[in-house]
């Protein structure tokens, strides 16, 4: 019988995961996949996709982790190499569309009435913003970003940047009042 250690403390982990141990990459996979499909999957529509993108990201997590100082979480450096290759993954599908026109865009699509939950519901709803706006508002509203790191990882002015924030939240805003509009006509009978 083979006795496997495990290694509970994540300085240890990436310490044995640095040196290419096995069961310490699988270990801070497994710890860490379920949060980073998650955000893949904010940005990415494509549930395959964005595990093909997962998948990528931890590649270059194991690749490397050397550049992990130990400054500031491990879940937050892993987070950002995923929001860094969904970015990537989005541009090498097709260009990211940043508008300064929000009316050029269609509105948004009808919202599936039978969402599990509000989390589905909302996921649903950024899902139908264009795609410079998701992208960014993604970047600052989720992750966190300040509009100077969304240009520079984007490849636009801090303006754009802004610009496709604010626009989004309208466009979201427009939405949600939209839907509770609606909500409360059926809900009173009318």
């Amino acid at each position: 019988m083979k006795v496997i250690t495990l290694y509970n403390n994540e300085k240890q982990l990436i310490k044995r995961a640095r040196k290419g141990a096995r069961m310490a990459q699988k270990a801070i996979y497994e710890q860490h996949s379920p949060k980073m499909l998650s955000v893949c999957r904010m940005y990415i529509k494509d549930l395959q996709y964005a595990e093909d993108v997962m998948l990528r990201g931890f590649f270059k997590v194991f690749t490397k982790l050397d550049t992990f100082k130990g400054k500031g979480s491990f879940e937050g450096w892993i987070r950002r190499i995923m929001v860094r290759e969904a970015i990537d993954f989005l541009r090498a599908e097709k260009p990211m569309q940043f508008s300064d026109d929000l009316e050029n865009h269609n509105r948004l699509k009808a919202v599936m009435p039978d969402l599990d939950s509000e989390t589905d519901y909302l996921q649903e709803m950024i899902d139908e913003l264009p795609e410079g706006y998701k992208v960014v508002f993604m970047m600052a509203a989720v992750e966190g970003y300040k509009h100077k790191e969304i240009a520079e990882v984007l490849e636009i002015s801090v303006g754009t940047s802004k610009s496709q924030l604010a626009k989004a939240r309208k466009m979201l805003q427009k939405k949600l009042t939209k839907e509770n509009w609606k909500d409360g006509l059926e809900g009173s009978g009318k």
